[in-house]
């Protein structure tokens, strides 16, 4: 939409009004005063119609003394009273082409081209329906409307037909929430009937225009409906005349008809249907003109008048269709005007009906023969159903066994679907033949990725890698959309993807359908839907992609539930095989990405890390065998470690499984803690002895170790896990204790961040408890905890600080000592919450002795204010308790229970989903160990000379073992597709039959109860 100055320039510019400019008194009398052959007042022409040149005549003539002027009407109209109702309106001369009308709304009005136009006619006085036509006729259009994205075109006026119009739209706006559900209904009325057009006039425009709907005073006039969008005010210079608008809504409705729409590739021209409900003389020859030019008609039988006429006779033949028969219709239909209607009109209606019935039985025919309906009709109407969302009219009359669909025919229509992001026609094409492997080439993706809708949040990604490669390139032109810059928005997103089509949040489920690659493809949508969710602003697109994502992981744990019900072997290869399509990653990384926990708590994939994590070994074996072979490695040769096959090397494969690793890493960190803190408490001497130096020794290796996770195939997410993070804060603290300990005048400041350095170790210890499922996800709800303490002490600190403050200016007069002001404010208010309350706060316990009267005593506390005479307090200490109650209520109760509260809450959050949590924080562990070395610190150092680290849980298959896993994967999806059918399907019938028999059991109730009160009147004894 253009900003309001350019719209307030542009209307006067190229819309006209017009104007009476020849006052010519009327013979016709109003109670006003005297009125113009134009129906307005001499008052309200211009000044000088009341002093016209001679060379004008006598005589009123509209073609010569009305004349075209800038319009003084435009703007916004809100209807006061009514809401927050707000509308777009415009006078607009009778002569004004309609493709600036059509512009206006398009352009400036912001409208998007109609997918249907919806031409309302009928009466236009108030009439009754029926409550069940009503119903049903509201129902129906503003389904029409709101599914196919129409226009609904009526009078505009607060009566008949166009006031039962606006209130289904009404109706439809009540009951649903949804911006993109909004209906446009543009009003087109006569200026010169509008009551209350008054308001609507502002040369420079309404922004918004003040009206008010006031039917009672409104006399032959009418009221603009409030429940239209938009109004276009039609004037010819004349008051009070109707009709006036009839002509150019025709041309604006065929010049709309005419127009192409361009939308997702696919070019359509915009069908119009017209939509007859009661009327009178005058609808009979709209409905005529209409099937004249060719735009169908829908007549609504039983809401009166011209419609039940037409409607009546319809069935007939043409000879059949008498004046006789014409004029009985009439005195049915039309009761109350049947005695206007002379001989010459019934013979009139009788012609316009027969011609009517004619030309409407030849225009049926022509759209059901053969020959018209060819390859060209048939794929207009199927452009037809896609545009218009409706699924249903494609599959039950498009895809019919009279036409025969060409998978490359469908092509377009695919894009279309795509790119307007229709999933179920997407399902549909691949139902009907596509194939993706001939649809998608690189031509196609570009077209996709290019035509994407601007409100995506993937186009503003892919828009920002445009602007960042046109800076960079230091050019003025966009640069055109390629494959590369796809791949670089996937790749912020996911792991990657470049050949695998294109991944349309919410059309993405069908294409899966004929993906090999299904389970990694469901998982990698999971992650994407994930990433992006987390920008999106809006709530409730926010929750669809999150619903949609979880809906992936389904999917794919459903597909992998019967993989690994036939071959867990095979299943285990599933996950471990590096897709080419996606990254070169894996399902379970993928899966680990995206934070599906349901996935990785799979007990196929919970299986998979078990194995990994025993290596070689047999997982029952106990592990009290296993930490007696860790220290002391003869008995692995008394066959105490059983291996899952015959291994001529199996010790060597013992000390390389990940338990074994995870549990000597263990041993040698308690021995490396051990060795910190007897150095920090035994042996700290101005010159390091050799324990130290091999205290520092072992960190170096504790830092290389850090350096190879950070540094290779690993470091994909290393700074994101908090124990790493833990990790590098230890050791940064460390150098720094001991850069300041191998500096003589800071060796005691270096012991004593040493002594930090030793704490931030001990906490890592945590760490090896993930490995149990009963402390693991304890660790989780300790770290959930600790933000809830940082947010608390916000809270907490606004009541410590405003009592400390309070407290030492009621006591102390100006202390200067910065060291004691924090602890009279902080350190003593935070220890009183705790019990430790300042025993002189009452002036009870004052003890001169215990302070300085002066505060020049650097290791006692500045003294209250005392009397001068007897050395007593004269604080006021009814004060002060108050105070401190009142601080102690707030913080030992309401604070502290508050906290409480808050653990409570995290405490119950994991505890609802421990087994989850711990199975997916378990192969972090897994994982870690895995890559690690075998030899522990300080030893590792050997290893990181000699060893190669390869990347966990990837596995490089043959060609002809991948493409029989894929193919074997693929089956089983489509097994797992149809079970899932089947099972909707059963479970839609046992609704069904549930609903019936509910029914059948409530009729069975109120015959026995209407049996029983029957019975009790034929007996009164009773």
């Amino acid at each position: 939409m253009l900003p309001q100055e350019n719209l307030i320039s542009w209307i006067p510019e190229n819309i006209r009004k017009k104007e009476c400019t020849y006052f010519v008194e009327s013979s016709q009398t109003s109670d006003s005063g005297v009125v113009c052959e134009c129906g307005y007042l001499r008052e309200q022409h211009l000044e000088d119609a009341a002093k016209p040149p001679i060379s004008l005549g006598k005589e009123w003539d509209p073609r010569t003394h009305i004349r075209e002027m800038p319009t003084d009407a435009f703007g916004d109209i809100h209807f006061r009273g009514l809401g927050q109702k707000m509308g777009k309106y415009v006078r607009v001369s009778s002569d004004t082409p309609p493709w600036v009308i059509y512009h206006l709304m398009t352009h400036h009005w912001g409208l998007d081209a109609p997918n249907l136009l919806i031409s309302v006619t009928g009466g236009a006085k108030n009439f009754i329906m029926k409550p069940r036509l009503k119903n049903i006729f509201r129902q129906g259009l503003v389904k029409v409307a709101q599914t196919t994205g129409a226009w609904i075109i009526t009078g505009g006026s607060h009566a008949g037909v166009m006031k039962q119009v606006g209130e289904a739209v009404r109706d439809f706006i009540l009951s649903c929430s949804h911006k993109e559900s909004e209906i446009v209904t543009i009003g087109v009325a006569t200026w010169g009937t509008v009551y209350n057009r008054e308001s609507l006039i502002w040369p420079m425009g309404g922004f918004p225009a003040e009206y008010v709907l006031d039917e009672e005073n409104q006399g032959s006039l009418s009221c603009l409906d409030s429940n239209h969008s938009h109004f276009i005010l039609v004037d010819d210079g004349t008051h009070g005349r109707y009709g006036v608008e009839i002509p150019l809504r025709t041309r604006l409705e065929k010049f709309i008809s005419e127009q192409t729409k361009v939308k997702g590739g696919v070019a359509i021209r915009i069908p119009i249907v017209c939509v007859v409900l009661e009327g009178g003389p005058g609808t009979l020859d709209t409905i005529y003109n209409a099937i004249t030019n060719g735009t169908p008609c829908v007549i609504v039988e039983g809401s009166g008048r011209v419609a039940d006429v037409i409607a009546q006779v319809a069935s007939l033949p043409v000879p059949k269709i008498t004046i006789a028969l014409i004029q009985k219709k009439l005195s049915v239909f039309f009761r109350d005007t049947y005695e206007q209607f002379t001989e010459g009109k019934v013979v009139e209606w009788t012609k316009k009906v027969s011609l009517l019935q004619a030309d409407s039985s030849s225009y049926c025919t022509s759209s059901r023969n053969q020959d018209n309906f060819g390859c060209e009709n048939w794929d207009y109407q199927l452009k037809l159903a896609v545009a218009w969302n409706r699924v249903d009219i494609a599959r039950s009359e498009i895809f019919t066994d009279d036409h025969e669909w060409k998978p490359t025919d469908l092509h377009p229509v695919m894009a279309a679907a795509l790119i307007s992001n229709k999933p179920e026609f997407v399902k549909l094409f691949l139902e009907q033949g596509v194939r993706l492997k001939e649809f998608v080439t690189w031509d196609t993706l570009v077209y996709l990725y290019d035509n994407m809708a601007p409100s995506c949040l993937f186009h503003s990604k892919l828009q920002k890698v445009l602007l960042e490669e046109r800076e960079h390139m230091a050019g003025s032109k966009m640069p055109r959309i390629q494959l590369h810059h796809v791949s670089q928005v996937l790749r912020e997103l996911t792991t990657g993807t470049c050949r695998t089509g294109r991944r349309s949040p919410c059309s993405l489920c069908p294409l899966l359908l004929q993906s090999q690659d299904c389970m990694a493809a469901a998982l990698a949508c999971s992650k994407i839907l994930k990433e992006l969710a987390k920008e999106e602003e809006d709530t409730d697109t926010t929750e669809d992609m999150l619903a949609l994502a979880e809906q992936y992981e389904q999917k794919a744990m459903g597909v992998f539930t019967d993989c690994y019900r036939k071959d867990e072997e095979r299943a285990q290869k599933l996950l471990t095989r590096v897709s080419e399509a996606w990254g070169k990653t894996t399902c379970l990384q993928l899966a680990l990405e995206a934070k599906n926990m349901n996935f990785v708590s799979h007990g196929g994939v919970q299986a998979f890390l078990t194995k990994v994590w025993w290596g070689q070994m047999c997982v029952d074996n106990g592990l009290w065998q296993v930490i007696a072979c860790t220290l002391f490695f003869p008995l692995l040769y008394t066959g105490l470690i059983t291996f899952r096959y015959f291994l001529r090397l199996g010790h060597a494969s013992f000390f390389t499984a990940p338990v074994v690793i995870f549990y000597m890493n263990i041993l040698s960190y308690f021995t490396f803690l051990l060795l910190f803190a007897y150095v920090l408490m035994v042996d700290f001497q101005p010159v390091p002895s050799w324990w130290e130096y091999l205290l520092y020794f072992w960190l170096f290796s504790l830092v290389c170790e850090e350096t190879r996770q950070v540094w290779g195939r690993q470091s994909r997410g290393w700074e994101e896990d908090f124990w790493n993070r833990l990790d590098i804060c230890a050791i940064l603290v460390f150098i720094t204790g001991l850069t300041c300990r191998l500096i003589p005048s800071t060796l005691y400041p270096g012991r004593i961040i040493l002594s930090l350095a030793f704490i931030i170790f001990c906490l890592r210890l945590m760490h090896i408890f993930t490995v149990s499922k009963t402390l693991g996800p304890k660790i989780i709800i300790v770290k959930r905890m600790m933000k809830d303490v940082f947010f608390f002490l916000f809270l907490l600190a606004v009541w410590v600080v405003s009592f400390g403050v309070a407290k030492q200016a009621i006591l102390i007069h100006n202390e200067e000592r910065v060291e004691w002001l924090f602890r009279g404010v902080v350190y003593h208010s935070y220890l009183t919450i705790f019990g430790q309350i300042p025993s002189y706060i009452d002036g009870v316990n004052f003890n001169i002795d215990q302070c300085s009267p002066n505060g020049t005593d650097p290791y006692k506390p500045k003294c209250p204010e005392t009397n001068e005479d007897n050395k007593k307090p004269i604080f006021p200490d009814w004060l002060t308790v108050i105070l401190l109650c009142l601080y102690l209520l707030f913080t030992n109760i309401l604070l502290l229970n508050l906290l409480i509260a808050m653990f409570n809450y995290t405490f119950q959050q994991v505890q609802q989903h421990t087994d989850q949590i711990w199975k997916f924080q378990r192969h972090d562990l897994i994982e870690e160990y895995h890559g690690r070395p075998p030899a522990p610190p300080p030893f590792i150092l050997l290893n990181h000379l000699q060893i190669l680290v390869q990347r966990a849980h990837g596995v490089k298959l043959e060609k002809n073992e991948e493409a029989a896993l894929l193919s074997w994967e693929m089956y089983l999806k489509e097994s797992y597709l149809q079970n899932q059918q089947c099972r909707e399907k059963q479970n839609t019938e046992k609704k069904v039959m549930g609903n019936v028999l509910f029914d059948s059991k409530m009729n069975r109730m109120k015959v026995q109860s209407r049996g029983m009160r029957l019975c009790s009147h034929g007996h009164p004894s009773s």
